[in-house]
């Protein structure tokens, strides 16, 4: 039993109550206001680590916590992945060239409870390839969330965001998944992006998780860099991601990590 109430399934994955929704929203919408405020600061000549100081600034001035500063030894307020990074970049001294694309990934405390999204954005010109690479990615996360309701199975959402990307002849990533969170950053279930439908566990109102997959123009394979933290397309080839936070509903899915200015996309708003 969690302190306010709720419970946990047998496959270890904690069930909210109602009122754990606002704090999730409070949290996540903070997350999503800061990626939109960000995409002023991406641009040809800009360091990754000048977004991310920029970011840390912004995490402080509303009042809230980095969960990744601190993490594992981890000291950014971001995880900043250029063109075939797939995730867990390390913000530095790199300045961004014309076509770059990039996935930002940040994650807020606000009140204990944890908002964490990640988005595209681009530096300069979007190339043609990048630009079908980035649509494919979103549209695979929508795909997936759409398959959230009661009654479902994490695989069925693994199954729906593998299939369309392998159907534009793109690859997931197999190496990383998304999450459980709520009160915690990471928590049971492993959400993977890809698999087979009806399998795993059966979803359940009151579930928080992450769907956030990796899309890659070459192979799925991927390597850890020697700062154990940056993981790269083995290939080399260009890779995507987008993340949201959701929670399953009474009678399908509810996403905390909505951009408030619409910007979700690098080609919107």
């Amino acid at each position: 039993m969690r302190k306010n109430g709720g419970r946990t399934t047998k496959d270890g994955i904690r069930i909210y109550q109602q009122a754990d929704y606002a704090g999730m929203h409070v949290a996540g919408k903070l997350a999503a206001r800061i990626l939109d405020d960000i995409a002023a600061h991406v641009f040809v000549g800009q360091t990754t680590g000048e977004i991310d100081r920029v970011i840390t600034q912004m995490v402080d001035d509303a009042g809230a916590k980095s969960a990744t500063i601190g993490y594992k030894g981890y000291q950014h307020a971001s995880c900043i992945s250029v063109n075939h990074v797939v995730c867990h970049g390390i913000p530095g001294d790199k300045k961004l060239k014309d076509g770059d694309i990039l996935n930002i990934d940040v994650t807020v405390i606000v009140d204990g409870w944890f908002g964490d999204t990640s988005r595209m954005f681009v530096a300069g010109k979007l190339p043609r390839k990048a630009e079908r690479l980035i649509q494919v990615t979103y549209d695979a996360l929508m795909k997936g969330i759409e398959a959230v309701k009661p009654g479902n199975t994490f695989g069925d959402i693994g199954h729906a965001i593998q299939v369309y990307a392998e159907s534009q002849r793109m690859s997931v990533v197999r190496d990383f998944c998304g999450h459980g969170l709520g009160e915690v950053f990471h928590a049971p279930p492993n959400v993977l992006h890809y698999g087979r439908p009806g399998t795993g566990a059966t979803l359940e109102e009151g579930m928080f998780f992450t769907i956030e997959p990796m899309i890659n123009l070459g192979r799925p394979e991927t390597k850890i860099l020697a700062d154990d933290w940056t993981a790269v397309t083995r290939d080399k080839s260009l890779t995507a991601q987008f993340e949201h936070s959701v929670a399953v509903t009474a009678d399908g899915v509810e996403i905390f990590t909505l951009s408030p200015a619409g910007r979700f996309h690098p080609t919107y708003g």
